[in-house]
C-alpha cells in the first residue's frame, strides 16, 4: 500500500466504484453494433417533454450566467406543486447528491446505517464512505421487512434507507406498514424515504411520504427528475424535510450544485403534467408486455410498480447479459444487489420491449 492509500479515509478503501449500466456508445465502439436497444438504467424512454427542446435555445443563450445557487423559482415551482414550505427544500445534481449531503451531515465513524437487503448500492457507498459502518437486514420475498429493520436500530442508529418503491426489486411498501415503522423509529434515527419512482405507483394504499414530514420531523423525503419527467442527463433532484436538516444540507451543499440547464428544466417540466402522465401510461402498458413474455418463457419475475422489472434466470446471468448484448439489447445484471441469478429490465417503448423479448428468444433458444 503506497502512502496516498494510507492517507486516505479508510471508509474508501473498501469501496469499489459504482457501475452505472453500459452506454450505448461503449456497445456500439466494442460490436460495431447499430440500432441498440438501452433498458438498463431505469431511463424514461419517452425523454423529457418536449417543450424542453423549445426553449433550450434561450436557456443556452444565458450560459455565461452561473445559476442561481437558491433554486429560488424551482423551488417556488415545488412549493406550489407539492404544498411543501421552500425553507424544506434542498435542490440537488440528481437525488444522489442530496442522499449525500444528508450522508456528510449525519454520519461518522462510530455510528451506523440500517437498509434492507437489495437496497441502491448508493446507500451503502455514501456511508462506508464516511466511516459509519452498514447494517443489511434481510428482505422477505425481496421486500423490506420493517419489523427486521426497527429490531436493528440501536442508540448509534443515526439514519435509516428506504425506498420505496425499492429498486432494483420494483417491490414497495403500504401505508399501514410504512406508518407504524414511522412511529416506532426513534426520533435521533433519520429516516430517508427515497421516493424516485413515486410517480409510476397507483396503487391506493401506495403512500405518499411527504404527507408524514409534519408528523415526523426525522423523516426525509428524497424524489427525482430523471425518471418520470425524462431528465436523467440533467442531474436534478431534492430533498424535503424538516428546515432545520435543509438548513445544515444547504450549509455543506456546494453553491452552484445544479446547473441553469437543469433548473429551468425542471420548471418546464413540472408545468407538463400530461408528459408525465403519458409516460405512466406507457410504463404500465410496458411493463404488461414484459410480465406477458416472462410468462410465456416461463421466466419467474418479481412483480413491480416502478420502471423497471427484475426477471429470475435461476442462473448465473452473466452470459445471457453478454448474449443479449450482441443482440443490441443492453440490460442490467444486479449480482451487486445480492441478485446473481436476476437480470433488471428497464420498460422502453413498445417497439423496444418487443425487440428485448425477441432477442431474449433467441438467447435463450440458443441455450
Amino acid at each position: 500500500m503506497n502512502w496516498f492509500q494510507q492517507a486516505a479515509n479508510p471508509g474508501i478503501l473498501r469501496l469499489a466504484p459504482y457501475q452505472p449500466g453500459m452506454p450505448v456508445e461503449t456497445l456500439e465502439r466494442d460490436l460495431g453494433i447499430t440500432n441498440i436497444v438501452k433498458l438498463a438504467s431505469n431511463e424514461n424512454p419517452l425523454g423529457p417533454t418536449p417543450k424542453l427542446v423549445d426553449h433550450l435555445a434561450s436557456i443556452l443563450a444565458d450560459s455565461a450566467r452561473y445559476p442561481d445557487g437558491s433554486a429560488y423559482q424551482l423551488k417556488g415551482a415545488l412549493s406550489k406543486k407539492f404544498g411543501i414550505s421552500t425553507d424544506a427544500l434542498t435542490i440537488g445534481n440528481g437525488s444522489n447528491d442530496v442522499l449525500e449531503l444528508l450522508a456528510r451531515v449525519f454520519l461518522r465513524p462510530g455510528l451506523n446505517v440500517v437498509v434492507p437487503e437489495h437496497a441502491f448500492v448508493v446507500y451503502g457507498l455514501v456511508t462506508a464512505s464516511l466511516g459509519a459502518s452498514l447494517i443489511e437486514v434481510p428482505c422477505q420475498t425481496f421486500t423490506a421487512d420493517l419489523d427486521a429493520m426497527l429490531s436493528k436500530i440501536d442508540a448509534d442508529t443515526r439514519m435509516v434507507f428506504l425506498a420505496n418503491p425499492n429498486n432494483p426489486t420494483g417491490t414497495w411498501i403500504k401505508r399501514d406498514a410504512l406508518e407504524a415503522f414511522l412511529a416506532a423509529v426513534p426520533t435521533t434515527t433519520i429516516v430517508v424515504l427515497d421516493e424516485a419512482y413515486v410517480e409510476y405507483v397507483d396503487d391506493p394504499a401506495y403512500p405518499n411520504g411527504l404527507k408524514y414530514l409534519d408528523q415526523y420531523p426525522n423523516l426525509v423525503v428524497t424524489r427525482t427528475f430523471s425518471k418520470a419527467y425524462g431528465l436523467a442527463a440533467l442531474r436534478l433532484g431534492y430533498a424535503v424535510s424538516h428546515p432545520e436538516i435543509a438548513d445544515l444540507m444547504n450549509r455543506i451543499r456546494q453553491p452552484f450544485n445544479v446547473n441553469s440547464t437543469a433548473l429551468a428544466a425542471g420548471l418546464i417540466a413540472l408545468e407538463d403534467s400530461a408528459h408525465v402522465e403519458h409516460g405512466v401510461q406507457v410504463n404500465r402498458d410496458g411493463l404488461r408486455a414484459l410480465v406477458a413474455g416472462f410468462d410465456r418463457l416461463g421466466l419467474p419475475y418479481i412483480p413491480s410498480v416502478a420502471n423497471f422489472i427484475s426477471v429470475d434466470f435461476g442462473q448465473d446471468v452473466g452470459p445471457i447479459y453478454q448474449a443479449l448484448l450482441k443482440e443490441g439489447v443492453i440490460v442490467r445484471p444486479i449480482g451487486v444487489y445480492g441478485m446473481p441469478h436476476h437480470l433488471r429490465v428497464s420498460v422502453g417503448t413498445q417497439a423496444e420491449n418487443q425487440f428485448f423479448l425477441a432477442a431474449l428468444d433467441r438467447v435463450l433458444a440458443a441455450g
